[in-house]
């Protein structure tokens, strides 16, 4: 795939681990203005091919051509740092053509002489360095990190993932190469994300496992399966309808090649060993058939079926419960609920709202400050943690299943060995021999996830489920929650997941405030746009209401006509009207692009609501006056 005005261009790349292939000269470009989404299985090499193009590994053959000049960001899914660094010093660690350029200008100033300042001059004006870090005081407190001497050590998991971003964004790359943006950032930063990248001229590759974002973003998906790249001309609806087609025919030639095989096959042992010229090309045609027919369908068909065990009608109940982490931080606060049979429970709320505390109070692991969680006698929890499951990593795949099971009860006196359900999580017999410390951080989520459901639980518990896991497992772990016979609560940012898994959402406001929603993510999201819109209206409402009584028209003055000097006044407002507006637009369109400094966000955030006092005002007075004349 070639692209018209090339940012990125590959070429026959290749790259194998150990006798494994990950791809095969798979060859693909990305444009000026391109969007797209990768989309592969776990463990098939989306995150290696996204560090080979950012020049992190390496790769066996074939060629990378960037365009000259082309500035590249690239979010790693796990970045690092130093513990020791401060936030605005990590937006300086990882080397970018920026920092680079301030460190050199920083020891040039440093040289008796300034040799080359010139230069450095023109090139820091050319990248706009001069201003770096306020852009980055910016863009983190867009991301709400708002202490820039707060130690890296101290962050949590979604605080570090906000750092990182903000290190890529700040650079302002004409490229942004994304691995996961979405894992650890709540639901507002994923939306104000989505509102960023919709609203920036920015070309991107990305792989993420959220499929509302995919489809929202991204105007072009890339599928790596079978060592190949597939691209499809559209967003993830559009790919979900196109790939099955693509599989379709697939394996429609799979089997006329299987057909066709056999009897070739026979012509093959039948065949005397002299053979003439065309007994060669139909050999050599043979060969090549035979690889066709022995290629594997482009899907499987895999289905969790795992029984889960009695639960009875008492589930648990949360008595007035309260917890707080000292006077700032209220968790919950006389807190009641009674959990139903059956019942499948979203959380959200912003990081720091106290989801992942609650759920460990549920468990037993964390203590309430006052109150009582009763849990009922027949439950059994399962427990899918964030943090994942510590592996042995020497151990193989199938070892770590018959640590906890031989068998596995699927109910209705069906049993699977180990090695049998594994293969129901896309684990192949030989992937199942494989050592932990082989596997991609995608399979050992999905293997994790493996542990938790093999010991028939009855209330699973899951505590960001979709961090790190392909889309096929999330789709299959999709369909097992909907017919799973038992009580679930999910935690979890992937509005897509939600959507299809849970009845109703407990909403984590922060400082103890949490309410209870009847209905999935997006029902709730459109509650929230429809009552915020109300709020406004509202508001302007009372606004207009509150004008003073001498600016409203009486009826005896909308029966006069305007004066000469009226008519003039309509006139001029007319005018300063239209000027206000064009000055609102400018501003909404500032405060948007993300190149403002702090000073001039501050400024541009104080002028907004007065200029709106201001055309409110005139806009009322030119409606009096038009009253009048008509």
């Amino acid at each position: 795939m070639a692209a018209v005005n090339p940012y990125l261009q590959v070429e026959g790349l290749t790259r194998r681990v150990g006798d494994r292939v990950l791809f095969d000269r798979i060859s693909f470009g990305i444009a000026e203005g391109q969007r797209v989404g990768l989309i592969a299985k776990n463990g098939t090499g989306k995150t290696t091919l996204l560090n080979i193009l950012s020049g992190k590994d390496i790769y066996d053959s074939g060629t990378i051509t960037y365009r000259r000049d082309l500035r590249v960001g690239y979010l790693e899914q796990a970045p690092v740092y130093p513990d020791e660094l401060t936030v605005m010093e990590a937006c300086f660690w990882h080397g970018n053509d920026t920092t680079n350029l301030i460190r050199e200008y920083e020891t040039c100033m440093q040289t008796p002489g300034n040799p080359g300042l010139d230069e450095l001059l023109d090139r820091m004006e050319h990248q706009k360095a001069w201003d770096y870090e306020s852009r980055a005081k910016q863009i983190l407190s867009k991301l709400k990190i708002y202490d820039f001497n707060q130690k890296i050590a101290n962050l949590s998991g979604g605080q570090l993932k906000r750092v990182a971003l903000a290190n890529v964004l700040i650079t302002e790359p004409d490229l942004l190469i994304l691995d996961e943006p979405t894992n650890h950032l709540d639901l507002e930063m994923i939306e104000w994300l989505e509102d960023y990248l919709n609203h920036g001229h920015l070309s991107l590759l990305m792989v993420t496992h959220d499929r509302y974002f995919l489809d929202r973003v991204c105007s072009e998906i890339m599928e790596l399966d079978n060592e190949q790249i597939y691209t499809y001309h559209g967003n993830y609806s559009y790919y979900l309808e196109k790939r099955q087609e693509r599989i379709d025919a697939t394996n429609a030639e799979i089997a006329r090649a299987n057909n066709l095989y056999r009897t070739e096959l026979d012509w093959m042992r039948r065949m005397p060993c002299a053979r003439g010229h065309k007994a060669r090309y139909r050999q050599e045609a043979f060969y090549e058939l035979e690889k066709v027919a022995k290629r594997r369908t482009a899907e499987q068909n895999v289905s969790l079926e795992v029984k889960s065990s009695y639960i009875g009608s008492k589930i648990f109940e949360a008595e007035y419960i309260c917890k707080s982490f000292g006077p700032d931080k209220v968790i919950l606060d006389n807190f009641y609920y009674n959990f139903s049979r059956y019942e499948k429970m979203g959380i959200v709320g912003n990081n720091g709202t106290g989801k992942s505390t609650f759920i460990k109070m549920l468990l037993g692991e964390v203590k309430p400050d006052s109150g009582r969680i009763v849990v009922g006698e027949t439950v059994r929890f399962g427990y899918y943690s964030q943090d994942g499951l510590k592996f042995d990593e020497q151990m193989k795949v199938i070892d770590v299943v018959r640590n906890i099971a031989e068998y596995v009860d699927l109910g209705g006196g069906r049993h699977l060995s180990a090695m049998q359900f594994l293969q129901h999580f896309m684990f192949s017999p030989q992937a199942q021999q494989n050592y932990v410390y082989k596997l991609s951080g995608g399979e050992r989520r999905r293997l994790y996830l493996c542990t938790v459901l093999m010991q028939n639980p009855n209330f699973l518990v899951l505590d960001e489920p979709t961090n790190d896991l392909d889309i096929v497992t999330l789709q299959i772990l999709e369909e097992y929650l909907r017919n799973f016979k038992g009580c679930v609560i999910v935690v979890s940012h992937d509005r897509y997941f939600m959507d299809k898994v849970v009845d109703h959402l407990l909403v984590f406001r922060g400082q103890g405030d949490v309410r209870d929603f009847p209905g999935n993510y997006s029902q709730y999201r459109e509650w929230l746009d429809a009552k915020k819109q109300q709020e406004r209206s509202e508001q302007k409402k009372v606004a207009v209401e509150q004008k003073p009584i001498r600016n409203r028209p009486s009826s005896e003055q909308t029966r006069k006509r305007l004066t000469y000097k009226e008519r003039q006044e309509m006139e001029a407002l007319e005018k300063e009207v239209a000027d206000l507006e064009a000055e609102k637009k400018r501003l909404e369109e500032a405060l948007c692009s993300g190149t403002l400094s702090v000073e001039e966000l501050t400024e541009y955030s104080k002028r907004l609501p007065v200029l709106n006092d201001e055309l409110d005002e005139k806009s009322m007075r030119w409606l009096e006056l038009s009253e009048v004349e008509g």
